[in-house]
C-alpha cells in the first residue's frame, strides 16, 4: 500500500473530524435515523426517538441509488427540507447521501455531512467535487472493494482540500448469502495501522437482518470503532427500504444501553 499518501499514520496524528456539534474520532459516535426519509412526521419522529436513546446525529436519505429504478428513489430537495426541520426539533446534525455532483452546492445547504455510498464510492468526479466542499464527507466502502481500493478514494476526497473524512465500513460481498453482505470487522484494526482517519461501521447494511445488528454494534465497539451507523424507523415495517435491517425505537434503545457502557469499558483497557 505505498501509494497511499495524505492518510499515512506517519503524516499526522489520529483525526478527529467535526460534525456541527459532533466530533467523530473522540469518544464513541452513534449516527441514526431512517433508511429513507419518507414523510415530516416519520423522519422528526423517528429523530425524536433516536435522540432521546443518545443519537448523537441523524441519518436520512433523501436521494436513494437504489437496484431497480422502480423502487422508491428518495424524496429530493423536499427530503432535505424535512431533514432540516428535523434538526430544528432535536439538535442532532444530519448525514445525507449525496449521489449526483451537480446536487452538492444545495445538499450543502442542508446537511452537515455528505455520505458517500458504496455504489459511487469509485465515483472519482462525485469524489473530487465532495472534496472541493467544507462539509465533512463519510465514505463507505465499495461492496466489492479491497481496503487500498477504498483508502485511494478517500485520497481523491484528501487531495482537493477536504481533510474531514470518516471512513465507513458497511459489509462486503462474499460467497455468503445468509447476510446481505459479510461484515469485515477486520477492516478497523487494518485502518487504524494504515491511517489516520476515523472509522465506523454501518451493521444494518452489512448484515440485513435486523436481529443480528444490535450484535455486530456491541463487536464494532469491541473493535475500537470510533462510531457505528444504524437504520431505525419509527414503524419499520412500513418503510419504503431496507425494513428488514431496520430498527423500532424501542430495539435501538435497548442496544444503546449496552453499546455505551461496553465503550466506556473497553476504552478503559486500551
Amino acid at each position: 500500500m505505498k501509494n497511499i499518501r495524505l492518510a499515512a499514520l506517519t503524516e499526522r496524528e489520529k483525526t478527529v473530524v467535526r460534525v456541527d456539534s459532533v466530533c467523530i474520532g473522540e469518544g464513541f459516535t452513534v449516527i441514526a435515523g431512517p433508511c429513507s426519509v419518507e414523510s415530516e412526521e416519520q423522519t422528526i419522529e423517528t429523530a425524536r426517538a433516536v435522540k432521546e436513546s443518545g443519537a448523537d446525529a441523524l441519518r436520512g436519505g433523501a436521494f436513494k441509488p437504489r437496484s431497480s429504478p422502480y423502487a422508491f428513489q428518495g424524496l429530493g430537495l423536499k427530503g432535505l427540507k424535512i431533514l432540516k426541520r428535523a434538526k430544528e426539533e432535536t439538535g442532532l446534525p444530519i448525514v445525507t447521501e449525496v449521489v449526483d455532483s451537480r446536487d452538492i452546492a444545495w445538499t450543502c445547504e442542508y446537511a452537515d455531512m455528505l455520505q458517500i455510498g458504496t455504489r459511487n464510492m469509485q465515483n472519482y468526479s462525485l469524489l473530487k467535487e465532495v472534496g472541493k466542499t467544507d462539509r465533512p464527507v463519510l465514505l463507505k466502502r465499495g461492496m466489492n472493494s479491497t481496503i487500498e481500493e477504498w483508502l485511494n478514494c478517500a485520497e481523491y476526497i484528501l487531495n482537493e482540500g477536504n481533510p474531514n473524512v470518516v471512513l465507513c465500513e458497511r459489509g462486503i460481498r462474499t460467497f455468503e448469502t445468509y447476510t446481505r453482505n459479510t461484515l469485515d470487522l477486520s477492516a478497523i484494526p487494518v485502518i487504524r495501522e494504515l491511517t489516520h482517519l476515523p472509522i465506523i461501521i454501518d451493521p444494518s447494511h452489512a448484515v440485513g437482518k435486523v436481529s443480528l445488528v444490535s450484535q455486530m454494534c456491541l463487536a464494532a465497539v469491541a473493535a475500537g470503532a470510533d462510531g457505528i451507523i444504524v437504520e431505525v424507523h419509527i414503524r419499520p415495517d412500513e418503510a419504503l427500504s431496507d425494513r428488514d435491517q431496520t430498527m423500532n425505537p424501542g430495539q435501538f434503545c435497548e442496544m444503546m444501553k449496552r453499546v455505551r457502557p461496553l465503550h466506556r469499558f473497553m476504552d478503559g483497557l486500551r
